[in-house]
């Protein structure tokens, strides 16, 4: 069985054709600049030179027919009829309260994932976009959607609600939601599979660092708290989100910088984390040079103050637990950046953590285990791969 994995951004479209046979990955790529006359498909065979080509893309059913003709293609493609795709699988970034699981795709579904745009409106619409381009294309084939939301269900009141009235709740379900579900599930299970431990009785923090970055704490198998909120906006320090922030200051701002509502969305999602501080730009590799080659101090301070936020969450969520078992580092900064683990996990020794130095130099995006085997904590490099959770959601949804 073969399944189409798709990733639908604003102007954006990432795919992957799994085998479920045996999970193999046939091709992968994205489309770029989706609306423009240059936007850019990207397209990766194993094996085979990566395959760029520049063209008009009106919108997404453009950008998804694209993928479609590349991946028939007689020397780019890996199949040759369309009908081989056994379903599509998407990944929604919000799906409120009505959705704890992966779900087909029917208008019911639809009609729900169209009330939670106003929750992500930079995000569910363009997803939604890509659900009504297949149903178009591909109108046989089957849909599912793993929401990001859904992994997070499983918080208790107590870690969901804000201390505001309980009528916003009521009216308009304001809470927690969280976000990166399908990546914290995948890697804590993986984790424990690794470590031959049983799932539904450790105590994991998973920390998906990257542009956009979070934390969880998955107790028995259930995620109980994660950093992120009503939007991905609360929490850690990101790329170019500021993360948790005293809302009166938030107020004062708009009223010395004269910002309306739209002014100050922007401030807070688009030109602050370690963007805002450096100066330097939002990529972690770009700060860590300025920092370390050019002893830029504004870089440094921003690296400091990423790592204290991340370790700062690693020990409330151990204090919210009642202990903690396992640390796993993932996402494009937790995987490949092993200045970041080690300066985060410097001063958890009290926890029990005994960081292996040795084992973390150099590590990049390889599953590993970078703690001492005396560690009564165990620290993992768990790369995530949330398109194979998607996968396999929508192959167990189609087998029903």
């Amino acid at each position: 069985m073969k399944i189409l994995v798709l990733n639908c951004g604003s102007s954006s479209i990432k795919y992957q054709l799994l085998d479920m046979q045996n999970e193999d990955v046939l091709a992968m790529g994205i489309v770029e600049r989706v609306g423009c006359s240059n936007a850019e498909l990207t397209h990766r065979v194993p094996g085979m030179e990566k395959y760029v080509v520049e063209q008009n893309v009106s919108d997404h059913t453009a950008g998804i027919g694209l993928i479609l003709e590349t991946l028939l293609d007689s020397k780019l493609g890996v199949l040759k009829d369309k009908n081989e795709i056994t379903a599509v699988g998407h990944r929604v970034v919000h799906g409120a309260e009505a959705f704890s699981g992966s779900v087909k795709i029917t208008q019911e579904v639809i009609d729900k994932m169209e009330e939670c745009v106003n929750l992500a409106p930079l995000h569910n619409p363009a997803n939604l976009k890509g659900i009504y381009a297949m149903k178009e294309l591909l109108p046989n084939v089957p849909q599912c959607g793993t929401f990001d939301t859904a992994f997070h269900q499983t918080m208790p009141e107590h870690a969901y609600l804000y201390a505001l009235p309980y009528e916003l709740y009521e009216k308009h379900r304001i809470r927690r939601y969280g976000f990166h579900g399908a990546s914290h599930k995948f890697v804590s299970e993986t984790a424990a599979d690794f470590l031959k431990r049983d799932y539904n009785s450790l105590k994991i923090i998973t920390c998906h660092l990257g542009n956009g970055a979070s934390v969880a704490a998955i107790k028995n198998g259930k995620s109980v708290d994660t950093s992120m909120g009503l939007t991905p906006v609360e929490g850690l320090i990101m790329g170019t989100r500021c993360g948790d922030l005293d809302i009166g200051a938030l107020f004062h701002i708009m009223n010395i910088e004269n910002l309306d509502l739209n002014g100050a969305n922007n401030l807070v999602n688009k030109k602050s984390g370690v963007l805002g501080i450096s100066g330097v730009g939002s990529d972690m590799r770009d700060i860590e040079s300025a920092a370390w080659k050019e002893n830029n101090h504004r870089a440094q301070l921003a690296l400091d103050m990423y790592f204290y936020r991340v370790k700062k969450y690693i020990g409330s969520y151990a204090a919210a637990m009642g202990g903690c078992d396992v640390i796993v580092f993932t996402g494009g900064v937790g995987e490949n950046g092993p200045e970041t683990r080690e300066a985060i996990c410097s001063g958890l020794e009290f926890m029990g953590v005994e960081f292996n130095k040795d084992a973390n130099k150099g590590l990049r995006g390889k599953l590993t285990d970078i703690s001492k085997p005396e560690s009564k904590v165990k620290v993992l490099v768990v790369p995530t791969n949330e398109e194979l959770v998607i996968a396999r959601d929508a192959l167990a949804i189609i087998n029903g």
